[in-house]
Order: structure tokens, then C-alpha cells, then sequence
């Protein structure tokens, strides 16, 4: 089991950080007290059932949080598998950060209101914990998107993985997909809804599909397709996206549709992206 903690300064993403490996499979819990987490990492190993664990810890929890060497020691005695990833960022960044949310930082009354030395004061009692740590970030310069991106590096056996494709296919007749991030209109394509034996079929018979695809512009346009995807998919990655629905309509959504919605689905599972399909409309109208 992965047992990662997170800890760091207020204010440097603590919070992104955890979203971001939560998106990537990691159960998380945020603001946990130093003193329950050997309890937890202990009963998600009882449970079995929890590969890959992250809790936030900080000086939210006042004094609480002082014990967090002890747990960490009690982690490490026992001989838990654990790892710590500690966030930071420039104190003028910091503070700006804060500034720009009018929030209240957790050791604000300790400090006398003073933002400059509550920053001062936790960069001093996070000094041991930053020096224990096995991973390090430092998110001065670093926007939302590319600290989801760091984290996948960090956390994710396949970087591929942290952008999950759903791949659909719809009839316009029934409403255009409102959920789809691209949307292609094939209904360009000759229709085999027009040839009898092809009516009551759909784009998952190979005859509909072998219709659909002996036409020269169907086959352009797969190729097309395919090119605009691999120079899109890497980009939506970069921006830190983590779900991308293509969807293709035509008319009814159950012959051209589905035929493109089967072959990109193909192409993408052949590069080892994680991908799922849907055909919400192939059942209607029957």
C-alpha cells in the first residue's frame, strides 16, 4: 500500500495537491490529526481494500500538530510504508496568496496578526518535517494545472493515466450531447439507414460499418481525426485535465455515429489510453 503524507506550508497547494491525487486513485483525507494517522494506516492495511492512501496534515490542527514526529516515528517502527510530500513556496507568494482569499492563517493569533510572521513562524515548525521528507515541490512559479502535472509524475505508474477519455456516440434527432468537451457531426457520410437490410442494424454489425467505411471521405476522415487527437490529447494533459468526452453524432446515433465512436475508441485503447465508450442513443427508436 501507498501511504502518502502531505504536508507543508499554508497557502503553497496543499490543497491541489491532494485533489490532484485523488483524481489519479489515492483515497484522501485532509486536515487529519498527527495522532490518528498510525490508526488509519493501520486499518487501511487491516482492510485490505486501499492501495494508495494520502492525508494532509498541518498546523491547522494547532498544537495537535506538534505530534506529528511521533507519529511519524510510530510509522516507521512498526515498519508502515509511508512517504512524505512537503509543499512550499517563496513568502511573498505566500502571503500574496493569502491576501487574495482574505483568509485567516491558521497560526494568525500566535503571530499577533502579523501575516509576514505567522509564514515566518510555520516555515520554523515545519523545518524537521521538510528535512524528513521524500518529496518536495515547490509551487512559487507553478500554476494549478502543472502541479496536478508534477504530481502525476510523482504518483502515477503510467503518466497516461491521468487523463480518462470517454468516447460516445448520439442521434442529433434525440438532442446534441451537452456533457462532450469535442463533438463531431458525421452525418456528412452517406446514411445506411437508407438501405433496407442496413435499416435495423447498427454500427456495431461489421456490414453497416464495411458501408460506412467503403467511402473514400470516411476513411480521410478517420485519418484526420486520429491527427487532430494525438497533437489534442497531450495538450489536455499539459492543462491538467483529467476527463475528455469525444462524442460523435448523427442523426439517429445508431450507424455512422457508432461506427466512429467504435473505431477512435480502438485507436486510443491501441495506445494504452485509458478510454471507455458509450452509445446513448442506439436503443431508441426501435
Amino acid at each position: 500500500m501507498k501511504f502518502l503524507i502531505i504536508t507543508g506550508l499554508s497557502g503553497s497547494g496543499k490543497s491541489g495537491a491532494i485533489n490532484a491525487l485523488e483524481d489519479i486513485g489515492f483515497y484522501c483525507i485532509d486536515n487529519i490529526p498527527p495522532q490518528l494517522i498510525p490508526k488509519f494506516a493501520e486499518i487501511c492495511i487491516e482492510s485490505n481494500s486501499m492501495d494508495k492512501v494520502a492525508v494532509v496534515t498541518d498546523t491547522r490542527g494547532g498544537d495537535l500538530f506538534f505530534e506529528l514526529d511521533e507519529g511519524i516515528k510510530y510509522l516507521s517502527d512498526n515498519g508502515l510504508d509511508y512517504s512524505i510530500l512537503f509543499l512550499d513556496a517563496a513568502d511573498e507568494v505566500l502571503i500574496k496568496r493569502y491576501k487574495e482569499t482574505r483568509r485567516k492563517h491558521p497560526l494568525d493569533t500566535a503571530a499577533h496578526g502579523s501575516l509576514q510572521n505567522a509564514v515566518d513562524m510555520e516555515r520554523e515548525l515545519l523545518m524537521s518535517v521538510r528535512e524528513a521528507a521524500h518529496y518536495y515541490i515547490d509551487t512559487t512559479d507553478t500554476s494549478l494545472s502543472q502541479l496536478k502535472s508534477m504530481v502525476n509524475a510523482l504518483f502515477l505508474e503510467n503518466p497516461k493515466d491521468s487523463l480518462v477519455i470517454k468516447v460516445m456516440s448520439f442521434g442529433f434527432k434525440y438532442g446534441s450531447s451537452r456533457e462532450s468537451d469535442l463533438v463531431f457531426d458525421v452525418r456528412c457520410l452517406p446514411n445506411p439507414f437508407y438501405i433496407p437490410e442496413l435499416k435495423n442494424k447498427t454500427g456495431l454489425d461489421s456490414d453497416v460499418r464495411d458501408f460506412v467505411m467503403r467511402h473514400k471521405e470516411a476513411g480521410i476522415l478517420v485519418s484526420k481525426l486520429e491527427d487532430l487527437l494525438d497533437f489534442l490529447i497531450p495538450l489536455y494533459r499539459s492543462e491538467g485535465k483529467t476527463q475528455l468526452i469525444i462524442a460523435f453524432g448523427c442523426t439517429g446515433g445508431k450507424h455512422r455515429s457508432v461506427t466512429y465512436a467504435e473505431i477512435i475508441y480502438n485507436y486510443l485503447i491501441n495506445q494504452n489510453i485509458k478510454c471507455m465508450i458509450t452509445h446513448r442513443d442506439i436503443s431508441k427508436g426501435r
